[in-house]
């Protein structure tokens, strides 16, 4: 029988394309090979007053729930053992083990003394202060430890104090120290000092030490109820007469 030219003409076409798309797979499977994958972007890098500075960060927000647990503690609320010693633990780990004695101690304020800053004044009171601030750590580490708040007033003291005590500490570093540190070295000496820092933090804490500090505290933050940071917005101020 006569083949229909229609029908040839179609499987022609059929034929034709078939060879077009496996031509094209294959030419692109073949770009694919030889196009040089983009480099991943450069890490930025954290400056060293930065990394200072973010730090307090956590160690504030640490603080924040200590000043909640106070409110519990003398409302009557039931206050966690458990969470309230990995909080206490944290702050001794990351901010009086690796910012204040590793950091702190260890470079900014040798540096201030040496370059006769008179921000170096105020070494001996921060010092006082950070071994302070490190008894009142163990206090709540050794009662909690225990299973229990203790007496809850005692408690409530312990935290407030250490609240109060820092908040005033960190806001003259801030303002006074840190800025006074970074005058006293030379650009090239405080961008080293930012390598420097990371290169101790990934040590203590691994490459991600600072989100999982910085997820560790949130987690205690929703367990509480405070990770809400609009319930904290400040009502409207009485109209003025």
């Amino acid at each position: 029988m006569t083949e229909q030219p229609d029908a040839s003409r179609r499987r022609l076409v059929a034929g034709l394309t078939g060879i077009v798309l496996a031509a094209g797979s294959a030419g692109a499977a073949l770009a694919a090979r030889k196009e040089p994958k983009a480099p991943p972007p450069p890490e930025k890098k954290v400056g060293a007053i930065e990394e200072l500075m973010r730090q307090h960060g956590v160690l504030r927000r640490i603080l924040l729930v200590y000043r909640q647990m106070t409110t519990q503690l003398r409302g009557g609320t039931k206050v966690d053992p458990k969470m309230l010693r990995q909080l206490a633990q944290l702050f001794r780990d990351f901010g009086e083990n690796f910012h204040e004695r590793m950091l702190e101690q260890a470079y900014v304020f040798p540096t201030l003394r040496k370059a006769e800053s008179p921000a170096a004044a105020l070494d001996n009171t921060l010092v006082m202060q950070h071994d302070r601030g490190r008894e009142i750590t163990e206090y709540i580490r050794t009662v909690t430890g225990k299973g229990t708040i203790g007496d809850p007033e005692t408690m409530a003291r312990a935290l407030e104090s250490y609240v109060v005590m820092y908040a005033n500490h960190a806001a003259r570093e801030d303002t006074i120290v840190f800025p006074a540190w970074r005058e006293a070295l030379p650009d090239k000496q405080l961008r080293e000092m930012g390598e420097t820092f990371e290169d101790i933090r990934n040590r203590q804490f691994g490459k991600d030490g600072f989100d999982a500090m910085v997820k560790t505290v949130t987690t205690v933050e929703e367990a509480l109820g405070l990770s809400d940071l609009a319930q904290f917005t400040a009502p409207a101020p009485p109209r003025a007469t």
